[in-house]
């Protein structure tokens, strides 16, 4: 009963906020027809400001024209950029966005004012934000964002044209998207759309009536899209970090200008501050899953000086779907949640019961990530259960992907994921389940964990139940390495000894299985993608319905120089930079 009432009280908000998108419609509608009583800002009262980490050396760059984002290069040889042919569509999007500005502003010379004033003066006066690119809200809600954040930079010095045209500009673009949140935007890009209007609300004069809008918005977005503990409806960790490092500034802004903030955004950081430090590993790095990629230590240090909670992480996010276990210097992350539908899972990943492993700085069992800026068939092969350190049956993914207006989301996967933990005597146990093989394969996957009290053992079970009965189900165990682990083969394949840079030794056995050691790849290292290994153990379903296998920490080894050098990039393959640009 109790779950019936959850899922009418869940029916009605989805209703009643597809009402108010219809009103929203309507009343969009009738402000474009009806261009008296609009509040035209005249000035800028406030900067926020841009806690992204910010390099001086690239708006020297930038002066030589070589424009580096999203991993691409482009050299302009004295042209506009903007007339120049993108170098990838993510580059496009990062030019747009304005985000670059950060570095001219980090720079503060006379020539990279003069600069960054040009480059947006051209932008403005040929109005190239009628670029397809320019004008999708994500892309624009960055650049509203930017250009608030930046308006010192762009000002000083400025004469009072410039002055009165960047403001119209502003106000103009904060119209636009305040147009396109009552048409169909959704997903993360519906809030970030709400966050740019709202820093333009708190940041321009005559907004009140606007942001008294804008406040309640935002406020019942965020309630929407962050759930409960704090995850966000994406079940992607990078987006927390983005979400957080616009929030921050927001609560700034207001309370800078003498503004209450609104109680939806200080609920939102109160919640999502603890959440993502559940997938944090001993070496500062989050556990790879679901879109997360590599993890920008420079703003995760930035965050930090922001959360005063400085409690225990979250070990358990129900809502969310991810569970944590510690033993003391050793950290399990597992995905034990059903993936994201719609809007919300163009990232998502097949990673149902993955988990990664990690021994105080040192990361053993990981998953391979993901490469923002790499090929389309790159990005949906690490969004695939085999790319994720768990079973795969008959080499299929749990989850199915489909391509949705323009972009390839998650059509079919789990829906019936169940777990259970405990503390026991020995340690901490978990165990989950997931039905994503139940259609085309009859088959449920049940995974056992559990992290002995001292860390210094992860014992765990994977059984396959079926409700058929075929003649054989092949099926595989997955468990990706980092790129500093070292594995070999032990009493010919019937356990594996890793060997990590502190010179701790694991030693990985199966009972009654051979293990494989093959090729994997890293998608999340800070100098582009490596070469890794993985351990892997085969098997069939039918045959074998249950497998048990063990890490233990075995000792410690001399580390040599050679022993542990870290495998080159992959060949042919440009390094893929640590964040965004």
């Amino acid at each position: 009963m109790n779950g019936w009432s959850e899922r009418r009280g869940l029916a009605r908000a989805a209703i009643g906020r597809a009402a108010r998108r219809t009103r929203g419609q309507f009343v969009g509608l009738a402000r474009r027809l009806w261009p008296f009583g609009r509040s035209r800002a005249t000035r800028l009262l406030f900067a926020p400001h841009d806690l992204r980490t910010s390099d001086p050396t690239t708006a020297s760059d930038i002066y030589a024209g070589y424009y580096a984002f999203a991993g691409r290069t482009l050299r302009t040889h004295g042209e506009s950029p903007f007339d120049s042919e993108p170098a990838s569509e993510a580059w496009a999007e990062a030019l747009y966005g304005f985000g670059w500005l950060r570095h001219m502003h980090a720079a503060d010379t006379a020539i990279a004012r003069a600069n960054a004033r040009a480059l947006v003066d051209d932008f403005i006066g040929k109005k190239r934000d009628r670029n397809e690119i320019a004008r999708r809200p994500a892309v624009a809600a960055r650049r509203l964002i930017s250009f608030l954040s930046h308006s010192p930079l762009l000002l000083e010095g400025a004469d009072h044209v410039f002055y009165e045209r960047f403001v119209r500009h502003v106000s103009r673009l904060a119209d636009r998207l305040n147009l396109a949140l009552a048409g169909a935007v959704e997903g993360a890009a519906r809030l970030n759309c709400l966050i740019a209007v709202a820093f333009a609300a708190v940041c321009l004069d005559g907004q009140d009536a606007r942001r008294r809008r804008i406040e309640f918005l935002l406020s019942d977005e965020l309630d929407h899209q962050i759930l409960p503990d704090g995850g966000h409806l994406s079940r992607n960790p990078r987006l927390l970090i983005e979400l957080l490092l616009d929030l921050l500034p927001l609560r700034e802004t207001f309370m800078a200008r003498g503004i209450e903030p609104p109680r939806g955004v200080l609920m939102a950081i109160e919640r999502m501050m603890p959440h993502l430090r559940l997938f944090r590993h001993g070496d500062g790095a989050l556990a790879l899953f679901n879109g997360m990629g590599t993890t920008p230590p420079d703003l995760m240090a930035t965050l930090a000086a922001y959360d005063d909670a400085r409690a225990r992480p979250n070990e358990q996010a129900a809502y969310s779907g991810y569970s944590r276990l510690s033993g003391e210097r050793s950290i399990v992350v597992v995905d034990a949640g059903a993936p994201p539908r719609g809007a919300h899972s163009i990232e998502a990943h097949a990673g149902c019961l993955a988990f990664e492993f990690s021994s105080g700085s040192q990361r053993l069992v990981v998953n391979c990530g993901t490469s923002r800026y790499g090929s389309d068939e790159l990005r949906l092969a690490a969004r695939s259960t085999a790319a994720h350190s768990t079973v795969t049956l008959n080499d299929r993914s749990s989850a199915a992907f489909g391509l949705v207006l323009g972009e390839m989301r998650i059509v079919s996967g789990p829906s019936d994921v169940r777990v259970a933990r405990q503390d026991a005597e020995d340690g901490q146990e978990w165990v989950g389940s997931h039905d994503g093989y139940r259609r085309g394969l009859s088959a449920t996957h049940t995974r056992r964990l559990l992290l002995s009290r001292d860390g210094a053992s992860l014992s765990g079970e994977d059984e396959i139940t079926l409700t058929g009965k075929p003649a054989s189900l092949p099926a595989v165990a997955r468990f990706h390495l980092h790129p500093s682990v070292r594995p070999s083969l032990i009493r010919e394949g019937e356990g594996a000894m890793l060997a990590l840079p502190n010179g701790e030794v694991w030693a990985f056995e199966a009972s009654g299985l051979t293990v494989s050691i093959e090729e994997s790849i890293f998608l999340a290292a800070t100098d582009g993608r490596r070469r890794t290994e993985q351990l892997s153990l085969s098997f069939d379903a039918v045959a074998t319905p249950r497998i048990v296998w063990r890490f233990s920490r075995v000792g410690a080894a001399a580390p040599t120089a050679t022993r542990f050098r870290p495998p080159p990039p992959e060949a042919g393959t440009p390094p893929e930079p640590a964040q965004d640009a």
